[in-house]
């Protein structure tokens, strides 16, 4: 097990929720963070100001990740304003709750590209260097969803299953360079995306309530520190799904 000293942290989606926490886990752990965000400034800027203030480093940068220009201009200006990225967590994604007749191809395509292309497009960008450097983490936000279908819909539910076979795929891949591959499975934690859902209440969950943001975060702070675990799902989930 490693501390996170001088290791440069990426969260995509990191301007709130389960992404916000991570960061500032990370930054607690010793790294310096680039939080993703799409639309909300303000709240990124937040997340930075709270890294700041625990003594580390920290970079806002607006880019949709499911577009590979985007992400190209992104990845430059981290390494520029922090340096190359070490640690990656894929946690942009978005929610539509629908039942599968109610599913637009539309609503469908949003969601697979935002959820699964995103994570595609980032990792890509980032895996050159980490091979380079012989030493990287990959951490990939699935869901419950993958494993019991979820709250939310089809559409969803094959997006984060979709994740959790891209992880077996680089933890594979890289396995002999130093870089490791993990997924984190969480269900119903309280957040936005949770909590305007009508279908996700606390009775699915065997506990019986929500979980909290930092108990996703610490699974994280978890994976990049350690080298000998990979190509694994760590569920968070109150014991709705047993493995």
């Amino acid at each position: 097990m490693n501390d996170l000293k001088n290791r440069i942290a990426l969260v995509t989606g990191g301007s709130r929720g389960i992404g916000a926490a991570i960061a500032i886990a990370f930054a607690r752990a010793g790294a310096d963070v680039a939080v993703n965000y799409r639309d909300r400034a303000d709240a990124a800027q937040q997340v930075c100001a709270e890294i700041k203030a625990i003594g580390r480093q920290a970079w806002a940068v607006r880019a949709d990740v499911s577009v590979a220009s985007q992400v190209d201009r992104m990845i430059a200006e981290i390494e520029r304003e922090l340096g190359p990225v070490d640690i990656l967590v894929n946690n942009a994604g978005i929610a539509k709750p629908r039942k599968l007749e109610e599913i637009a191809e539309a609503e469908w395509d949003e969601v697979l590209t935002v959820n699964v292309k995103s994570m595609f497009l980032v990792t890509k960008a980032v895996i050159a260097g980490m091979r380079q450097r012989r030493w990287g983490r990959i951490i990939n936000l699935s869901s419950v969803a993958a494993q019991t279908g979820g709250a939310v819909g089809a559409h969803y539910a094959s997006s984060k299953a979709a994740m959790i076979g891209f992880t077996h795929s680089c933890a594979t891949a890289f396995v002999k360079e130093g870089i490791t591959s993990n997924a984190i499975a969480p269900a119903l934690i309280e957040t936005e995306m949770v909590t305007t859902n009508l279908n996700a209440t606390p009775a699915l969950i065997p506990m019986g309530h929500f979980g909290n943001v930092d108990d996703v975060a610490s699974v994280a702070v978890m994976l990049a520190m350690n080298d000998y675990m990979t190509g694994q799902t760590i569920s968070v989930n109150g014991g709705w799904y047993m493995t």
